[in-house]
């Protein structure tokens, strides 16, 4: 198949078709277009429907695609237990179908994946410094859908056109969305206490835009370099945002007792990133630098 190849120049100029218009992702994907002064438009086909993303394809014309739509569930995975149909049709159904359709027209496919997918394992144990590699096989089906997610991973490798990006608990700015991690941590009643790969969107979104103009493909761990435990966040928190608060841990054992699906905790080794985008923050300096900075409420000491 005639893909572009990796870093190849564009003649004509940009022209993104996005999926996921009403997730958190796919709007801030649409903002980042419009500051950029890309032209972008939000796919209206269903991508369970075939027929419907070829239309989309035909009228669009685009020259990348973007899949930010999915299932995670709401409020939370556990969603995914008591609907496993709905969440295989758009999470696996959905995502191959757009996969197949992109290449078919020579599209690249940039794919907003997961990296909970992964668990700390004795070759990857807590704290040590050693992360999942992007070759590295998934050992996580804790939940259903972190197993369908690695299902659709590892079925996507064989298609050259799509560029998978495995994200982590996401964070942005804005401390006021239900779905960013920092918020959700700050609403629960009591908190496990792991060092884990993240995602700070502010920095790795407009990455993304950059990887689909290079036509990167492949599969990417997505997070910022580094771990941060939940105790180091609302530490941050507390600082930047609110000296009176304050949280109550608990075990994974305890946790376990409140929530259906077990949760995935991992580092992602993010070398392959960095070194295609060297100036990367690492986690800590990115959620000081891009998050708690900017929504600093507490004097600067």
């Amino acid at each position: 198949m005639g893909f572009p190849a990796n870093g190849s120049s564009q003649d004509k100029p940009f022209k993104f078709l996005i999926y996921g218009r009403t997730g958190w992702i796919g709007g801030l994907l649409g903002k980042l277009c419009e500051a950029q002064g890309i032209e972008y438009v939000y796919g209206s086909g269903r991508l369970e429907n075939r027929s419907s993303l070829e239309t989309d394809l035909a009228t669009v014309k685009p020259t990348h695609v973007f899949n930010a739509a999915g299932v995670t569930g709401r409020p939370n995975v556990d969603w995914c237990e008591s609907h496993k149909v709905e969440t295989i049709r758009t999470n696996v159904v959905g995502t191959l179908t757009l996969a197949d359709v992109c290449r078919e027209k020579g599209l690249i496919l940039i794919n907003y994946a997961t990296g909970c997918i992964f668990e700390y394992d004795s070759g990857h144990p807590l704290g040590s410094g050693v992360g999942f590699k992007e070759e590295d096989t998934p050992n996580f089906i804790g939940s259903f859908y972190s197993k369908t997610k690695a299902m659709v991973e590892e079925l996507l490798k064989n298609y050259d056109n799509v560029c998978t990006l495995r994200v982590r608990m996401p964070i942005s700015a804005d401390l006021t969305n239900p779905r960013n991690f920092i918020t959700k941590i700050t609403r629960y009643e009591k908190v496990v206490n792991i060092p884990n790969s993240m995602t700070i969107l502010d920095e790795l979104l407009p990455i993304s835009l950059e990887m689909a103009k290079r036509n990167l493909t492949g599969i990417w761990n997505f997070t910022n370099p580094g771990v941060v435990s939940h105790n180091e966040i609302l530490e941050m928190y507390r600082e930047y945002i609110d000296p009176s608060f304050s949280w109550k841990n608990f075990t994974l054992e305890e946790q376990s007792k409140v929530i259906i699906a077990p949760r995935s905790n991992n580092e992602l080794d993010a070398s392959k990133l960095s070194k295609e985008f060297p100036e990367m923050k690492s986690i800590k300096e990115s959620l000081i630098e891009n998050v708690f900075k900017p929504n600093r409420k507490t004097p600067v000491a």
